[in-house]
Protein backbone atom coordinates (compact mmCIF):
# COMPACT_ATOMS: atom_id res chain seq x y z
CA UNK A 1 0.00 0.00 0.00
CA UNK A 2 1.25 3.46 -0.87
CA UNK A 3 0.20 6.82 0.51
CA UNK A 4 0.20 9.89 -1.71
CA UNK A 5 -0.22 13.26 -0.03
CA UNK A 6 -1.54 16.44 -1.64
CA UNK A 7 -1.87 19.79 0.05
CA UNK A 8 -3.95 22.78 -0.94
CA UNK A 9 -4.47 26.17 0.64
CA UNK A 10 -6.93 28.93 -0.14
CA UNK A 11 -8.48 31.90 1.59
CA UNK A 12 -11.90 33.09 2.68
CA UNK A 13 -13.35 36.39 3.83
CA UNK A 14 -15.21 34.49 6.60
CA UNK A 15 -13.58 34.19 10.07
CA UNK A 16 -12.64 30.66 11.24
CA UNK A 17 -15.30 30.20 13.98
CA UNK A 18 -18.20 31.02 11.67
CA UNK A 19 -16.77 29.16 8.68
CA UNK A 20 -16.07 26.04 10.79
CA UNK A 21 -19.68 25.96 12.02
CA UNK A 22 -21.03 26.05 8.46
CA UNK A 23 -18.34 24.05 6.65
CA UNK A 24 -17.93 21.30 9.25
CA UNK A 25 -20.39 21.30 12.13
CA UNK A 26 -23.61 21.91 10.16
CA UNK A 27 -22.57 20.91 6.65
CA UNK A 28 -24.90 17.89 6.67
CA UNK A 29 -27.87 20.27 6.93
CA UNK A 30 -26.57 23.31 5.07
CA UNK A 31 -25.06 21.84 1.91
CA UNK A 32 -28.15 19.90 0.70
CA UNK A 33 -30.17 23.12 1.16
CA UNK A 34 -27.85 25.51 -0.69
CA UNK A 35 -26.27 23.08 -3.19
CA UNK A 36 -28.81 20.31 -3.90
CA UNK A 37 -27.27 19.81 -7.34
CA UNK A 38 -24.06 18.72 -5.58
CA UNK A 39 -25.37 16.97 -2.45
CA UNK A 40 -28.82 15.42 -2.27
CA UNK A 41 -28.56 14.36 1.38
CA UNK A 42 -26.16 13.73 4.22
CA UNK A 43 -26.95 11.58 7.22
CA UNK A 44 -25.31 9.97 10.20
CA UNK A 45 -25.31 6.19 9.78
CA UNK A 46 -23.57 5.40 13.05
CA UNK A 47 -22.44 7.52 16.00
CA UNK A 48 -23.25 10.91 17.48
CA UNK A 49 -21.35 13.23 15.13
CA UNK A 50 -18.06 13.01 17.01
CA UNK A 51 -14.94 10.94 16.41
CA UNK A 52 -15.80 7.48 15.04
CA UNK A 53 -19.10 8.63 13.50
CA UNK A 54 -19.88 7.28 10.05
CA UNK A 55 -21.79 9.55 7.67
CA UNK A 56 -23.31 8.85 4.27
CA UNK A 57 -23.46 11.56 1.63
CA UNK A 58 -25.67 11.03 -1.43
CA UNK A 59 -24.79 13.19 -4.40
CA UNK A 60 -27.15 15.20 -6.57
CA UNK A 61 -28.41 14.51 -10.06
CA UNK A 62 -25.70 14.69 -12.69
CA UNK A 63 -22.87 13.88 -10.32
CA UNK A 64 -20.44 11.25 -11.53
CA UNK A 65 -20.78 9.53 -8.13
CA UNK A 66 -23.85 8.33 -6.27
CA UNK A 67 -22.65 8.23 -2.65
CA UNK A 68 -19.74 8.02 -0.21
CA UNK A 69 -19.41 7.07 3.42
CA UNK A 70 -16.86 8.75 5.59
CA UNK A 71 -15.66 8.30 9.12
CA UNK A 72 -14.86 11.20 11.43
CA UNK A 73 -11.23 10.76 12.57
CA UNK A 74 -10.76 13.97 14.59
CA UNK A 75 -12.86 17.00 15.47
CA UNK A 76 -11.18 19.90 17.28
CA UNK A 77 -13.75 22.69 17.62
CA UNK A 78 -11.37 24.95 19.54
CA UNK A 79 -8.60 24.88 16.94
CA UNK A 80 -10.88 24.50 13.88
CA UNK A 81 -9.45 21.17 12.71
CA UNK A 82 -11.50 18.38 11.15
CA UNK A 83 -10.18 15.06 9.89
CA UNK A 84 -12.16 12.36 8.14
CA UNK A 85 -11.65 9.39 5.83
CA UNK A 86 -13.68 8.27 2.83
CA UNK A 87 -14.16 4.59 3.54
CA UNK A 88 -16.85 3.47 1.08
CA UNK A 89 -18.59 4.54 -2.11
CA UNK A 90 -18.13 4.84 -5.82
CA UNK A 91 -15.69 7.77 -5.48
CA UNK A 92 -13.20 5.16 -4.29
CA UNK A 93 -11.87 3.12 -7.18
CA UNK A 94 -10.54 -0.41 -7.08
CA UNK A 95 -7.09 1.19 -6.73
CA UNK A 96 -7.80 3.28 -3.63
CA UNK A 97 -8.39 1.81 -0.17
CA UNK A 98 -9.38 5.12 1.43
CA UNK A 99 -8.76 8.84 1.23
CA UNK A 100 -8.05 10.72 4.46
CA UNK A 101 -8.52 14.46 4.70
CA UNK A 102 -7.56 17.10 7.24
CA UNK A 103 -9.09 20.56 7.06
CA UNK A 104 -7.59 23.27 9.23
CA UNK A 105 -8.87 26.85 9.41
CA UNK A 106 -6.42 29.53 10.50
CA UNK A 107 -7.23 33.20 11.06
CA UNK A 108 -5.81 35.51 8.41
CA UNK A 109 -4.58 39.07 9.03
CA UNK A 110 -7.64 40.54 7.29
CA UNK A 111 -10.15 38.82 9.63
CA UNK A 112 -10.91 35.97 7.24
CA UNK A 113 -9.53 32.45 7.10
CA UNK A 114 -6.78 30.46 5.50
CA UNK A 115 -8.09 26.98 4.71
CA UNK A 116 -5.39 24.32 4.73
CA UNK A 117 -6.40 20.96 3.32
CA UNK A 118 -4.27 17.83 3.31
CA UNK A 119 -5.42 14.76 1.35
CA UNK A 120 -3.82 11.34 1.83
CA UNK A 121 -4.65 8.76 -0.82
CA UNK A 122 -4.10 5.23 0.53
CA UNK A 123 -3.69 3.01 -2.51
CA UNK A 124 -3.93 -0.73 -2.94
CA UNK A 125 -0.63 -2.21 -4.04
CA UNK A 126 1.88 -0.08 -5.91
CA UNK A 127 -0.65 2.11 -7.70
CA UNK A 128 0.26 5.74 -8.29
CA UNK A 129 -2.33 8.49 -8.11
CA UNK A 130 -2.10 10.95 -10.98
CA UNK A 131 -2.32 14.67 -10.34
CA UNK A 132 -5.19 14.92 -12.88
CA UNK A 133 -7.32 12.58 -10.75
CA UNK A 134 -6.70 14.68 -7.64
CA UNK A 135 -7.22 17.97 -9.50
CA UNK A 136 -10.85 17.22 -10.37
CA UNK A 137 -11.63 16.42 -6.74
CA UNK A 138 -9.92 19.63 -5.60
CA UNK A 139 -11.96 21.66 -8.09
CA UNK A 140 -15.26 20.13 -6.89
CA UNK A 141 -14.31 20.77 -3.25
CA UNK A 142 -13.31 24.37 -3.99
CA UNK A 143 -16.58 25.00 -5.88
CA UNK A 144 -18.62 23.63 -2.96
CA UNK A 145 -16.62 25.73 -0.52
CA UNK A 146 -17.30 28.86 -2.60
CA UNK A 147 -21.05 28.10 -2.49
CA UNK A 148 -20.87 27.95 1.32
CA UNK A 149 -18.81 31.15 1.48
CA UNK A 150 -21.26 32.97 -0.81
CA UNK A 151 -24.14 31.84 1.40
CA UNK A 152 -22.39 33.15 4.52
CA UNK A 153 -21.61 36.51 2.90
CA UNK A 154 -25.26 36.85 1.79
CA UNK A 155 -26.55 35.79 5.24
CA UNK A 156 -24.37 37.68 7.75
CA UNK A 157 -26.41 36.51 10.77
CA UNK A 158 -26.07 32.81 9.93
CA UNK A 159 -23.68 30.73 12.06
CA UNK A 160 -22.62 33.50 14.45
Amino acid sequence: MGVFTYETEFTSVIAPPRLFKALVLDADNLVPKIAPQAVKSAEIVEGDGGVGTIKKTSFGEGSEYSYVKHQVDALDKDNFVYSYSLIEGDALSDKIEKISYEIKLVASADGGSIIKNTSNYHTKGDVEIKEEHVKSGKERARALFKIIETYLVANPDAYN
